[in-house]
């Protein structure tokens, strides 16, 4: 057949932070050659799949050419000769070829690259766009961008707590027209950050990262900005909030430590209240991980008293594994499961723990990792799972851009049958 794997191999190339990660080649026996990169997080859930690190010299212990070796010996000898197309039996095949829970054997990050280069050459053979190889031709939704405009967290070296703070383009018609607005409103802020003399650096993943006086401090910048932009708060654009609580809580449970914000030791009840306080003076639509992974009384009263405003979307506590999302589920904990691809660590399960939430009824908030490259799968993937928003960076910094503008190129592929909205 055509569509049977003829080679697979792995390369060690660089993510956007200058850590080494992987690069994985796939050719079919028709001649065709894809390739697909691997993200890598920085603020993780302790549950997530493991990305397979050499602890040697090289690279400050960062290298993976023991996850390189993986693919070119372990999982190459396994694949060649099965059929492309077959994603779940591939899939499935290296999960078994692993036998770990959480994929450290061989290493997620070995496993989750091969997989993508599969789908990707699978779906060049058949000649299809990937985002219709993996969701059929009813895939036609892009999905809202929730750009990450102004940074905290471990994700920037300044003074402000929460990890995110997103501008979501809701009221835009369309995802050209939603890209525009948020990245006007980028511009404005950074030439509002100029003006009061904050840092207009950016953070990992692009957003501005100025020392703020209070996380609320942080809100108030973008709304202005929203304003001086030509656009209405809560109409237009509406903020989106990723506290990335496990970064500020010592024991990812109950013990939580706002230092930059000046507000010291805080509970559980404290970031509900000051949630609560922010839902009433401000556009925000969503708020992802609020509390800490092990804060489940935490979780679940927060989605009790928010769920039926807001968006409460849970990354950490879930790390897009059905196993904790069914938990999550049957106990209330949350209304929307973040989903990352390395995570879990193949297509296949990704795609199930998508499907898991759409049969209880949650939403699914496809994103980035803050360790980005400038492979576009994810832009394909979120298209293709009609989840109807999606994270991925700043309105700078090539490996989010990359990203941005394959959207804009599935906008034009689809044309009249492109729909975009938020729910």
């Amino acid at each position: 057949m055509e569509t049977l794997i003829e080679e697979i191999y792995a390369l060690e190339i660089l993510d956007s932070r200058g850590n080494p990660t992987l690069r994985v080649y796939v050719e079919l026996f028709d001649g065709t050659k894809e390739f697909s990169s691997v993200p890598s997080g920085a603020s993780t859930g302790q549950n997530e799949a493991l990305e397979l690190r050499d602890n040697d010299k090289r690279y400050g212990g960062k290298g993976v050419l023991k996850a390189v070796n993986n693919v070119n010996t372990t999982i190459a000898d396994a694949l060649i000769g099965m059929d492309a197309t077959k994603q779940k039996d591939i899939d499935y095949t290296m999960i078994e070829l692993d036998g770990t829970e959480n994929k450290s054997k061989l290493g997620a990050n070995a496993i989750l690259g091969v997989s993508m280069a599969i789908a990707k050459a699978a779906a060049k053979s058949l000649n299809l766009p990937l985002y219709q190889y993996l969701g059929g031709t009813n895939a036609v939704r892009i999905p809202v961008p929730c750009m990450n405009i102004l940074n905290g967290g471990e994700h920037a070296d300044n003074s402000v707590d929460f990890q995110e703070f997103m501008l979501v383009p809701h009221g835009a018609p369309t995802f050209t027209e939603g890209l525009r607005y948020v990245a006007e409103t980028f511009h404005t802020l950074k030439s509002i950050l100029k003006k009061r003399k904050l840092a207009t650096s950016v953070g990992d993943e692009g957003g501005f990262a100025p020392d703020c006086e209070s996380n609320e401090a942080a809100i108030e910048l973008i709304i202005e900005a929203i304003k001086k932009a030509g656009f209405k708060p809560g109409k237009d654009l509406s903020i989106a909030v990723d506290n990335a609580a496990n970064s500020f809580c010592t024991n990812l449970k109950d013990n939580y430590n706002l230092v930059w914000s000046g507000k010291g030791k805080v509970t559980s009840d404290d970031i509900i209240d000051l949630a609560g306080e922010w839902l009433e003076k401000y556009p925000i639509i969503l708020w992802e991980d609020p509390l800490a992974e092990k804060d489940y009384k935490g979780f679940k009263k927060f989605t009790k008293k928010y769920g039926d405003k807001i968006e409460v979307v849970g990354d950490d506590i879930f790390v897009t594994n059905t196993k904790y999302i069914k938990d999550g589920i049957k106990k209330n904990l949350a209304n929307s499961c973040l989903i990352k691809l390395n995570q879990i660590g193949t297509v296949t399960e990704t795609i199930e723990a998508v499907r898991m939430c759409r049969d209880a009824g949650w939403r699914y908030f496809l994103s980035h990792r803050s360790g980005e490259t400038e492979d576009t799968f994810l832009a394909d993937f979120a298209v293709a799972m009609d989840g109807g928003h999606l994270k991925t960076g700043s309105a700078c910094r090539g490996e989010r851009i990359a990203k941005y503008n394959r959207l804009l190129e599935i906008e034009h592929e689809l044309g009249d049958r492109a729909e975009y909205r938020w729910s």
